[in-house]
């Protein structure tokens, strides 16, 4: 689908890649983003980045009462971008088991309960000229665990698995759904990992691209495209590729 003259929401969006497909979804012709966080004081900058087209919503993807409000506010969404997460929990065995919940609340379980609260406006959206997409925002460890971070990628390997379920379920419903699997972003999440990381800009342009290509699943940026091509080949090359 493309984006031009849509309404895209977008959870996650005071900061870091958030932010960046905010300005994405803009560039590439978005009629509405609404842009969503806990804090509508801390979503100004984002509101600033075009005041006629970007809304902030307040939104807390754990909380039921905050995700229903937001759903009545948002009911034209036709393209819903699951881009918050935490990343809480470290080695599994390290890790409290108020880490890892936390981790998979949000990561998990949070973005599975925003979309079916978003489902009628998308199913509405489908039945229009445009289309409807959900686009959820994994991480190349959804696909083989990486021992130092293997809680938090044990959640995102979760919202893999339903990221595949709602293709099944949904395709039928001329809904797609896009899985997107970055390496690291260098936000304030990951910044003080002494790793490679790529421009939230860059990944951003890059998920676009990839909505409008319609690829089922979209690896942005260089390291994770070369991750992925080593998982095509043998998934337990990845696994021992991680674990070393």
């Amino acid at each position: 689908m493309k984006l031009a003259n849509s309404v895209v929401l977008v959870t996650g969006s005071n900061r870091g890649l958030g932010r960046a497909l905010i300005q994405a979804v803009l560039d590439a012709g978005a009629r509405r983003v609404y842009a969503t966080g806990r804090d509508l004081e801390r979503l100004a900058p984002v509101i600033r980045l075009a005041p006629d087209r970007v809304a902030a919503v307040a939104l807390d993807i754990t909380d039921p009462r905050s995700i229903e409000a937001a759903a009545a506010r948002t009911g034209d969404t036709a393209v819903l971008i699951n881009n918050a997460g935490v990343f809480t929990s470290f080695g599994v065995l390290d890790a409290t088991p108020a880490q890892l919940a936390h981790d998979f609340a949000t990561n998990a379980f949070g973005t599975l309960a925003l979309t079916k609260a978003t489902l009628p406006a998308l199913e509405r959206a489908a039945a229009a000229p445009g289309g409807a997409a959900i686009v959820n925002v994994l991480s190349i460890v959804a696909l083989a665990a990486k021992p130092r971070i293997a809680g938090y990628a044990a959640s995102k390997a979760a919202a893999h698995s339903l990221t595949q379920a709602l293709r099944g379920e949904l395709g039928p419903r001329s809904i797609a759904v896009h899985g997107v699997y970055p390496g690291l972003i260098d936000t304030d999440m990951v910044r003080e990992l002494d790793l490679a990381k790529t421009s939230p800009e860059l990944v951003a342009r890059a998920i676009v691209e990839g909505i409008e290509q319609g690829a089922d699943d979209i690896f942005p940026d260089p390291v994770s495209r070369e991750l992925a091509a080593i998982w095509a080949r043998d998934p337990k090359a990845l696994e021992r590729a991680f674990a070393s």
